[in-house]
């Protein structure tokens, strides 16, 4: 019997994406909930709502004991853990299956794998996908550090092998600063996840940022749903991202994708996963893989017409791909900002009451959300409270659709990241697809300084 009834491990509007992707596949759902979302949409659309425990989220949407308890109560045969809070969680993932629940994630070795970045790296480069030059694992000897920077030349980053945000990341431009920072970015690491260890990579001027959607079944099988470019960011966090890249060939899409796919079918890797580079130069630099879907999947969806969350669902059900590589077409360009409750220059949080609420429509226009008037934005948890993703027959298409939807969009009582959309999608760079991980920070700076 396939599964009949999920619990979503997760809040806010990815909570919402998984209840309406199960139940236009006629699956119930059970919602989890803290008592600072009692009234969430999530958790007055779902079928059964358990409150699992107090605002923070150690405390409910982190507390494994009781998140099982809820999925037993309820008795549910499945759980999905949306993105962030436990999705990356081996423990939790071998807890799920050692209750008899079905986990719609991928195998708890790949969480872990991939969960340590020495050894995902070492993993990639066994699976034939393209290394920053760097150290081997980890390292806390200076000496030899300084060997291996001296080899691949400065400047280097030196990274923790846990977590990431952008914590435990330091540059070094030449060798006398190279212990120093090494110290402190094992500190900075320990401090925020518990683990000092740090390892070392070239440091790459001005790439961009591109990832690949994989999907495997778990039993050798793997496709690729293309790329993503995720380089607008500030503080190593996107803001906007688009499909497909700006810069990548038709060829060199397929050629990236198939080594991708060809990784995961060699892994035996099942479910929905994202391999992340940097890409400079024409070449492409393995940094991480995240064994969860991504924030960033609507855009996929927009351009190949496949529902990642629904196949999420039938690979955990144990079903084949309902598509083969063969059968992805990439259509038009889509792109994704990501609306944040904060101030759109300063970044301070602006949590509160939503007093007006207005959805952005319109012909491929599409918003995920879980916002509504009246309801109040808690400030325990992230600040994103939608996602507007347009999609369009080209680019420019695309970039017009995007203006004409972030004008129609109202979000009243509290602050919101909309007028910097608005900004960015009207600079040069932005409208020629001219831009790397660093353009944002700098265009900010920039805007700071008058």
């Amino acid at each position: 019997m396939g599964i009949s009834r999920i619990l979503i491990a997760n809040r806010g509007e990815i909570a919402l994406r998984i209840h309406r992707a199960a139940h236009e596949m006629g699956i119930e759902t059970v919602a989890v909930h803290s008592t600072a979302d009692a009234d969430a949409m999530h958790v007055r659309l779902a079928d059964h709502a358990v409150c699992i425990g107090p605002p923070p989220a150690t405390e409910s949407y982190l507390n494994t004991a009781a998140i099982i308890s809820a999925a037993e109560v309820a008795h549910c045969d499945a759980i999905h853990p949306g993105y962030g809070f436990l999705s990356e969680n081996e423990k939790f993932a071998e807890i799920v299956e050692a209750h008899d629940i079905k986990w719609i994630g991928p195998k708890p070795e790949h969480i872990r794998t991939m969960g340590d970045k020495v050894e995902a790296k070492r993993t990639a480069g066994a699976l034939g996908l393209p290394l920053v030059p760097g150290s081997d694992g980890a390292i806390s000897d200076p000496e030899e550090a300084a060997k291996i920077a001296n080899d691949i030349g400065y400047p280097v980053i030196i990274k923790a092998a846990s977590g990431g945000g952008g914590r435990g990341m330091k540059v070094c431009e030449s060798e006398d600063k190279l212990a120093e920072l090494m110290q402190a970015a094992g500190n900075e690491a320990k401090s925020a996840f518990g683990d000092a260890t740090v390892y070392l990579e070239k440091y790459l001027g001005d790439p961009r940022h591109i990832e690949f959607q994989v999907f495997g079944d778990g039993n050798g099988n793997a496709i690729h749903l293309g790329e993503r470019d995720c380089s607008l960011q500030r503080r190593h966090q996107k803001v906007f991202e688009e499909a497909p890249s700006p810069v990548l060939s038709y060829e060199e899409r397929n050629r990236m994708g198939d080594i991708c796919a060809q990784a995961m079918a060699d892994m035996a890797y099942r479910g929905a996963g994202t391999i992340e580079f940097l890409w400079e130069n024409n070449e492409f630099y393995f940094i991480e893989m995240n064994t969860r879907l991504q924030v960033e999947h609507p855009v996929t969806e927009m351009i190949t017409g496949v529902d990642l969350v629904r196949e999420q669902i039938r690979i955990a059900d144990g079903k084949p791909l309902s598509v083969e590589q063969k059968d992805i077409e990439f259509k038009g360009h889509a792109i994704e900002c990501r609306i944040n409750a904060e101030d759109p220059f300063t970044f301070a949080p602006s949590p509160g009451k939503v007093t007006s609420y207005h959805a952005a429509g319109g012909m491929h226009v599409r918003v995920d959300s879980g916002l509504y008037a009246g309801y109040s934005i808690p400030p325990y948890y992230d600040s994103m409270i939608a996602k507007l993703i347009v999609y369009g027959r080209n680019r420019q298409g695309c970039i017009m659709r995007l203006r004409r939807a972030l004008e129609e969009m109202v979000i009243e009582g509290v602050k919101h990241s909309v007028p910097l959309h608005q900004e960015l999608i009207r600079q040069e760079d932005i409208l020629n697809g001219d831009y790397s991980i660093k353009w944002l920070e700098e265009y900010l700076a920039e805007r700071e300084a008058g």
